[in-house]
């Protein structure tokens, strides 16, 4: 198996893909891009909530791949630029990643909503449409570039219960109390303002039965080739949730590279 590596593939650090011939070594030369939303549009969608910087703390980077905002003690990594769009697409990431084990975990019914937070070019949004034919895939990203990737591939698939929703970085802009599950891959760890946006999550959460599916390449795993800075532990999970509102209800360790944690109101 052949991989063409991008700027952003050599920041994640993917030091070893192995297969039966042997294993390919990569290296980090560069930072991912990063791309914001327009400014109206963040302006808009701040003046609408008040941000709470609490657990935040302003310091010099300790990982040149990260920015100097830590969140309880986690510094949070660079976002993946639009560049970085043919990793999301990359050819063996369904058996990498397990992704059709994953989509069978959440346990979906035909009829509900759900939230693909960070959905890039739809990897996600487009499986998870046809788990819910009777319900909606809410298609969130804050660069304006993936949701027109978004919209070009829903029209290319011919899907129509897939909508592009434009986020900004302290609110990915969901109906309160109207989502059944709220998906996030390998993107959380990215957000500005994890607090802020953890907020805003739990408030769009059907209240008894809404659910958040955190999905994050697995810290305790020096086995995991990414850089430790996309990982994230299940302790660091809990108690960063826990700062919003938000339980630990299952920890599923079956996926081959990433926890899957399951959270509720």
């Amino acid at each position: 198996m052949k991989y063409c590596f991008s700027t952003w593939q050599r920041a994640l650090g993917v030091v070893g893909i192995g297969t039966g011939a042997g294993v390919l070594v990569m290296s980090c030369t560069q930072l991912p891009a990063e791309t914001r939303p327009s400014m109206s549009n963040e302006r808009r969608m701040q003046a609408m909530m008040v941000a709470d910087t609490s657990g935040y703390e302003t310091a010099s980077p300790r990982d040149p791949n990260g920015i100097g905002t830590y969140y309880l003690g986690r510094q949070i990594a660079h976002v993946m630029g639009h560049e970085g769009a043919s990793w999301l697409e990359r050819k063996g990431r369904r058996q990498e990643e397990g992704t059709d084990l994953l989509l069978k975990e959440l346990n979906l019914k035909p009829t509900d909503v759900v939230a693909d937070i960070g959905a890039g070019t739809g990897f996600f949004s487009f499986q998870l449409a046809k788990k819910v034919p009777k319900g909606q895939v809410l298609a969130v990203d804050i660069q304006p570039e993936m949701i027109a990737a978004l919209q070009e591939n829903k029209r290319r698939q011919k899907v129509t219960n897939v909508r592009p929703v434009l986020g900004t970085t302290t609110n990915p802009g969901l109906p309160a109390d109207s989502v059944d599950l709220v998906l996030i891959v390998d993107a959380y760890h990215e957000f500005d303002h994890p607090r802020e946006m953890g907020r805003a999550i739990r408030r769009a959460l059907r209240p008894g039965t809404g659910r958040l599916a955190l999905v994050e390449y697995r810290a305790e795993d020096v086995n995991v080739p990414i850089k430790r800075i996309h990982k994230m532990s299940i302790g660091q999970a809990r108690k960063e949730m826990a700062a919003v509102g938000m339980v630990l209800a299952d920890s599923i360790e079956t996926l081959p590279q990433q926890h899957l944690l399951l959270f509720r109101k």
